[in-house]
């Protein structure tokens, strides 16, 4: 059992550090992206900032579980027969579905249940970085409306609030565009 718990607390380790600089890294590509954001691109950065966050997790989740799966194919008496057997039991039970029709053997199963638990850390700590960029992108009321950028009012915003955000300054700045491109035709100028 301290066996199980000590390569149960390394692999944890190991998940976890990963999944720290890789959303660390993600989180720098969307502030870039965002900050780089012009004209009609800025229409489509929201749904294409969400999705590419979404593959990027799922992506991230598959490599997390990599590791597992080799130490449980690495367990002298785990009893799996291949690597694509380990990897689907690490895969279930990182997902904490636990099937049950593959199980461990031996003095190793307490290795699941601390795999299931870091699986729960991170599906959470996915949830957040999910819910952060949905705030983010949909969530604020000083954000002008990116459905109807026409209709967008530019200057409802709290500047305060939201100064040193790039998608908020840039979708500001399409919405004023806007506006001024609305008044120009309107004087016939």
């Amino acid at each position: 059992m301290i066996g199980s718990i000590l390569v149960g607390a390394v692999l944890t380790i190991v998940t976890v550090g990963l999944h720290a600089a890789v959303t660390a890294w993600w989180i720098g590509c969307l502030k870039r992206t965002a900050r780089r954001a012009s004209g009609r691109t800025v229409r489509l950065l929201p749904l294409r900032m969400l999705c590419t966050t979404a593959v990027i997790l799922l992506m991230l989740h598959l490599a997390e579980v990599l590791p597992w799966a080799v130490a449980y194919l690495a367990l002298p008496g785990g009893g799996f027969e291949s690597f694509e057997e380990c990897c689907y039991f690490a895969t279930v039970t990182f997902a904490s579905l636990g099937y049950g029709d593959i199980v461990i053997q031996g003095p190793w199963r307490m290795l699941s249940g601390i795999q299931a638990m870091n699986g729960l850390l991170v599906f959470g700590w996915s949830t957040a970085l999910l819910f952060a960029v949905v705030e983010r992108i949909w969530g604020r009321d000083d954000l002008p409306d990116t459905a109807d950028p026409d209709t967008a009012d530019p200057d409802t915003a709290d500047a305060a609030s939201s100064e040193d955000d790039p998608l908020v300054l840039q979708l500001r700045l399409e919405a004023r565009r806007r506006a001024s491109l609305r008044d120009h035709v309107r004087l016939g100028a």
